[in-house]
């Protein structure tokens, strides 16, 4: 994925106050729910801060604290234990990322299989399938949308493609993301599809958890577009993946 700014005036001061760089889970406010959002190298410079925007303002009011290396909360069995959910935002190459983060792969899928919440952007949703992941999928492939049949994207330059989310038209941001392919009778809800029909985002269940992957980019703000020199026909909206967060973690 090519790199991302976050630009920070006073609204991203405020994201950053929210989301906090303190000790553990000694912070004002501690009976709220804990949403941890990984950072670090398996992850792209503004992709895991955009990700804790858009749980920083969700309704549900979570704390949102960034785990992975050079953080205060490592990825660990302990540090999920104490939240909610946890995020994987946008990153690089599927294969590198994965030697950096496979030794949490069985603290991920213990966390989600005992009722915890998953949600995949981009590379955290690949990272949600078989193999190179956590294997958090039952009966869904996991591939990328440009190399899927019909495709209207063919690259992995950074651009807008149409949506079909809950069946109405919408256009996201796109570098590169995943489509997925429910087998029948797969525990799987499909919120959002590309032109062809494919799935473009889903919310399945692993274990007592769930698991909500987007192949596209909701939690993109206005930086990324302006940074690539695009436009979203729709403006700068966080409505979808507000809608994916509270898909997930409904029980």
């Amino acid at each position: 994925m090519n790199r991302r700014r976050l630009l920070l005036g006073v609204a991203g001061a405020g994201v950053l106050a929210a989301v906090g760089g303190g000790a553990g889970y000694a912070f004002v406010g501690r009976d709220r729910p804990v949403a941890l959002v990984y950072r670090g190298p398996a992850s792209c410079s503004g992709c895991s801060e955009a990700v804790a925007a858009l749980l920083a303002k969700m309704p549900a009011g979570y704390q949102v604290r960034y785990c992975g290396p050079g953080e205060d909360l490592p990825l660990s069995a302990e540090s999920l234990a104490g939240a909610v959910v946890y995020a994987q935002p946008g990153g690089g190459e599927v294969r590198t990322a994965w030697r950096r983060l496979r030794n949490s792969a069985e603290d991920v899928r213990a966390f989600v299989s005992r009722g915890g919440s998953y949600l995949g952007f981009c590379l955290g949703a690949y990272l949600a399938g078989s193999g190179q992941g956590y294997g958090l999928l039952d009966r869904v492939d996991v591939d990328g949308y440009i190399y899927t049949a019909g495709a209207s994207v063919r690259d992995t330059d950074d651009t807008v493609v149409a949506v079909r989310w809950r069946d109405r038209p919408r256009h996201m941001f796109f570098q590169d993301g995943a489509a997925f392919h429910p087998q029948p009778g797969a525990p799987a809800t499909v919120l959002a599809t590309y032109d062809t029909g494919v799935p473009a985002a889903i919310v399945a269940t692993y274990g007592s958890g769930r698991v909500g992957l987007t192949g596209p980019h909701p939690e993109a703000d206005r930086s990324w577009y302006t940074d690539a020199g695009l436009t979203n026909p729709d403006g700068i909206r966080f409505d979808l993946g507000q809608d994916l967060i509270e898909s997930t973690m409904r029980a």
